[in-house]
């Protein structure tokens, strides 16, 4: 007995030893992952606490600005390369559309309506990706269009307790700035697949977020529409700062190395997780609506989703 005792022990060491690095490989992604999941979500949270008391595009400049600040700085102290020559052009290309449009716009487009509501329209950016490549020559596939069908009745069915809403141009407002955004983070992100630049991807991250606030600062300046940063609430700041932290480092970090260590199917999760974690949040902080509805609606408008998801990824293989 005791014999056996110590061979299972020699067995059960041999295996650790196989598979502890295939482990710890596997297990770091997973958690960025799940941290991808939880706190992107909340973010949408921290900007309609933002927005309660400050225009939302204030709002994107200050947090692109500084975010931007914090990435390029640290390539600097570390003397990272510069990018050169038409790495330039993709950059400035995906500052505008992703964080000046996309970002800019959901940001501005939660003040007028809720921020789980915010999260589920900009989920369904894999549709507008769909839509895009048709429009290029690609065709839909059975399953992408069931998909695309099934979110659609998904969000009809979320709508119905917002028929009332529709009335108000204020929500009109901010379901149009919600949509277009999404159709512009589609267009950013196959952009990111055909010209992406060859360099660090943090590097560019940081660029990008400078570049927009930039291009952002100029628009609202012109217009008016920034109020003095002394005038700014102390709770916009926090969540300002949260945003900054958790939204545009930690998590954009985690993101990224998802993406870098992580299947395409398991680390696109994050779609269908986002919603829910601001719409659970967002009726507990904010008391924001969450009928049974809405609930349903949230879930068919996802496996809606799923199917689109997977017939991108099949076009691919």
């Amino acid at each position: 007995m005791e014999y056996l005792l110590k061979q299972f022990i020699k067995v059960r060491a041999k295996i650790q030893n196989a598979f502890s690095g295939k482990i710890e490989a596997i297990g770091f992604p997973i958690l960025a992952l799940c941290w991808v999941s939880f706190f992107w979500g909340t973010t949408w949270l921290a900007s309609k606490e933002a927005v309660r008391h400050m225009p939302g595009l204030q709002v994107a400049t200050i947090r692109q600005f500084l975010g931007g600040l914090l990435y390029v700085g640290y390539f600097l102290i570390k003397k990272e390369p510069w990018p050169k020559g038409k790495q330039w052009k993709t950059i400035i290309i995906l500052s505008i559309l992703n964080f000046a449009l996309s970002n800019g716009l959901s940001t501005w487009g939660v003040k007028y309506i809720s921020s789980g509501l915010g999260a589920i329209i900009s989920a369904l950016f894999p549709i507008w990706i769909i839509i895009i490549n048709f429009f290029n020559g690609i065709k839909i596939a059975r399953v992408a269009l069931f998909g695309i069908l099934i979110s659609f009745g998904g969000i009809c069915i979320i709508f119905m307790d917002y028929l009332s809403d529709f009335l108000r141009p204020d929500f009109q407002f901010g379901i149009l700035l919600t949509i277009i955004s999404t159709v512009t983070w589609a267009f950013g992100i196959l952009e990111t697949k055909k010209k992406a630049a060859s360099f660090n991807p943090y590097f560019s991250l940081g660029l990008q977020m400078l570049i927009s606030s930039v291009f952002l600062f100029g628009i609202t300046e012109a217009a008016g529409a920034n109020i003095p940063l002394s005038e700014i609430s102390l709770n916009s700041w926090w969540a300002i700062v949260y945003l900054i932290l958790i939204g545009s480092v930690l998590t954009f970090i985690a993101f990224i190395y998802t993406l870098q260590h992580l299947p395409t199917e398991i680390s696109s999760i994050y779609v269908y997780i986002n919603p829910i974690v601001a719409m659970v949040l967002g009726s507990f902080i904010f008391g924001e609506t969450l009928t049974q509805a809405i609930a349903i609606g949230a879930v068919v408008t996802l496996i809606g989703l799923y199917l689109v998801n997977k017939s991108i990824r099949k076009t691919k293989n």
